[in-house]
This record gives structure tokens, C-alpha cells and sequence, in this order.
């Protein structure tokens, strides 16, 4: 991984932090807050290489319809659906319930990135 990457990861995990608890975003709303937008597959990347699930809550982080894509790289079966739940989102078949009431959307939230 070149510095590049390096450098567009810390960017992600620093916004990931700030996910409040009981809250979702998306890989897109993420690359949208960071300037590249077209960058949703790179901010999965970043969430697939977190180190330290208890410091960066890549649980939170899911696709555009509230899918849990990325739940295979959680440890167990069903360990990204079950820290969901833990925090009260309700997840059937892979997917967030009331998706659009525990969006968490960056720009709406932190403004405009400086």
C-alpha cells in the first residue's frame, strides 16, 4: 500500500470514529465527506484493513440501502449484525430496518469538510 492509500485510510477511520453509536453510514456517504466520491470501494478497503475493530467501529459502516456487505470480515457469522443490535438497530436478512432514521450523513452532520 503506497503513502497515498495510507494516508486516504487515516482519513476514513478518523471519520469512522465520529459515527455516533446507534448510527450507520455508507461507504459512498464517506467518500463524498472525504472528496472522492467515486471512492466507495476504497473506503471498503479501508474498513476490510481495520486493525482495531474497538477503535474504529467499521460495524457502522455499510452500503447505500443499508446492506451488510461487509459482514464476512468480522470474525464470526453474525458478529457485524450483532454490534449493530447491541447499539438497537434491528437488522433482517442483511439489512438495516428504518435505514433512513439511523443514517448518519457526514455532510449533513460535520458540514463541509475543511
Amino acid at each position: 500500500m503506497d503513502k497515498k492509500d495510507t494516508d486516504f485510510f487515516s482519513r476514513v477511520y478518523e471519520l469512522v470514529r465520529q459515527v455516533p453509536y446507534g448510527k450507520v453510514t455508507s461507504y459512498g456517504a464517506i467518500a463524498r465527506y472525504l472528496g472522492a466520491a467515486r471512492s466507495a470501494r476504497m473506503v471498503g478497503w479501508a474498513m476490510n484493513n481495520v486493525v482495531d475493530r474497538e477503535d474504529v467501529p467499521a460495524h457502522r459502516v455499510v452500503n447505500r440501502v443499508g446492506l451488510l456487505t461487509g459482514k464476512h470480515h468480522f470474525g464470526g457469522t453474525n458478529l457485524m449484525q450483532q454490534l449493530l443490535e447491541n447499539e438497537g438497530l434491528v437488522v433482517v436478512d442483511d439489512q438495516i430496518q428504518d435505514f433512513d432514521r439511523h443514517f448518519w450523513d457526514p455532510m449533513k452532520e460535520l458540514g463541509e469538510p475543511q
